[in-house]
């Protein structure tokens, strides 16, 4: 027995944002899963490599805020999740400041950076490789408030893992 469980427009018309983060974070309810227990516990970790493309945000950063809203939206205490992005490549250039970016003939504003500032404000941690900001001239100064900078993306996994962070595998 086949069973189609939606089209991709519907998923696109069940899709919504928030508890947390509204307007960015898309999730869709899952028939069946009425809720995570109340006082599950998330330290998690995303690993993003590219930036945006065109006139988007950034969609790695943007799946740690889905991350964080559907949890929410089935019962997680927002306080109970610990949330990471280790950015390095070319997504290094999606946590400049607007000034940063404009210098960089990136445009005038960091399409990703009201996102950033947001998660940031909920406790995302946003770490940058500092081999890839080293590399493409990215210094600790371009880089959006509260963004932190490690020796590696490496040397970031490695310690948030010691931490008991696991790592999204996509």
């Amino acid at each position: 027995m086949l069973v189609l469980l939606a089209t991709p427009a519907a998923a696109q018309d069940a899709a919504r944002t928030g508890p947390v983060f509204d307007g960015f974070g898309p999730h869709v309810p899952v028939e069946g899963i009425e809720a995570v227990p109340a006082d599950t516990e998330f330290a998690h970790s995303f690993d993003v490599a590219r930036n945006a493309e065109g006139e988007a945000r950034n969609r790695g950063f943007e799946s740690a805020a889905r991350f964080i809203n559907m949890h929410a939206a089935h019962g997680v205490d927002p306080d109970n999740m610990r949330v990471a992005v280790v950015v390095h490549g070319s997504a290094v250039y999606d946590l400049l400041t607007d000034e940063a970016h404009a210098a960089r003939d990136f445009g005038e504003v960091n399409l990703s950076g009201d996102m950033v500032r947001a998660m940031l404000d909920e406790g995302v941690r946003f770490i940058v490789c500092g081999q890839s900001a080293a590399g493409q001239g990215v210094s600790q100064a371009d880089l959006i408030e509260g963004t932190e900078m490690a020796l590696s993306a490496m040397t970031a996994h490695a310690l948030l893992q010691q931490r008991g962070y696991t790592v999204n595998p996509f």
